[in-house]
């Protein structure tokens, strides 16, 4: 098996050519991007294993770039950006980011996250660390296997890698008041000073995208607890 493909978009050239050739160091295959059309170019024409995306693109900027990157496809995306503040990391989150990192950034950490977001896409499924399953609840159909969801309607609706492993955790767990930390744990959402409104995030994400005609999806907030998924799920 290739190594994954990682897209780097980056602002700089200087910081692109650095980045780039320390990931290949680390057993990665890498490309360059420096402009959105860049972005679309490789994406169009490559598997994509994995985007870091500087929020500091112009034209449109970073944090534009990837909530498109989101609508388009659900490869994992690290967000880099020059501010360390929450307010940043929960915006990047909330368009759709899997992780969110700090400038400036070791190179050794980014490969480090970046294997921590591709073990949960859809590129490391062969690995088997989870048992394929097919669960319904409520007209809702998840195939584990093919990381697919199909809503009542019969349409499939997209998830990013890291709300498909959230979905799986709550699944596991049906009628269990999960609390945040341990949520975070299982989901393998990266341990850090704001990693409770990290689970939130992606937990209003899932919410989000659960919900069908009119019916809010199952997911209950449980004050001072965390979170319990209150659907009756029929596991095959």
């Amino acid at each position: 098996m290739s190594p994954p493909l990682i897209l780097i978009a980056e602002a700089r050239q200087d910081v692109r050519q650095e980045v780039r050739q320390s990931l290949e160091q680390s057993g990665f295959r890498a490309l360059s991007a420096a402009n959105a059309n860049d972005i679309w170019t490789a994406m169009d024409s490559m598997a994509v294993g994995a985007v870091v995306l500087d929020a500091a693109l112009r034209g449109p900027d970073g944090m534009d770039l990837c909530r498109d990157v989101r609508e388009r496809s659900d490869v994992p995306i690290i967000l880099v950006g020059a501010d360390s503040s929450e307010v940043d990391r929960v915006v990047g989150l909330e368009l759709g980011a899997d992780d969110y990192m700090a400038k400036p950034y070791s190179v050794r950490e980014l490969a480090a996250r970046l294997r921590a977001v591709l073990r949960r896409g859809r590129n490391d499924r062969a690995l088997g660390t989870r048992r394929p399953i097919e669960a319904r609840f409520d007209g809702w159909v998840v195939d584990s296997s093919r990381r697919e969801v199909v809503d009542p309607g019969g349409g499939l609706v997209e998830l990013t890698a890291a709300e498909f492993s959230l979905l799986l955790v709550l699944l596991d767990h049906p009628q269990v008041v999960i609390a945040r930390p341990r949520l975070m744990e299982l989901a393998g959402v990266r341990d850090t000073p704001s990693s409770d409104r990290s689970v939130d995030v992606l937990v209003s994400r899932l919410r989000r995208k659960l919900s069908h005609g009119g019916r809010s999806a199952p997911i209950v907030t449980v004050r001072g607890g965390g979170y319990m998924f209150s659907a009756v799920v029929d596991r095959r």
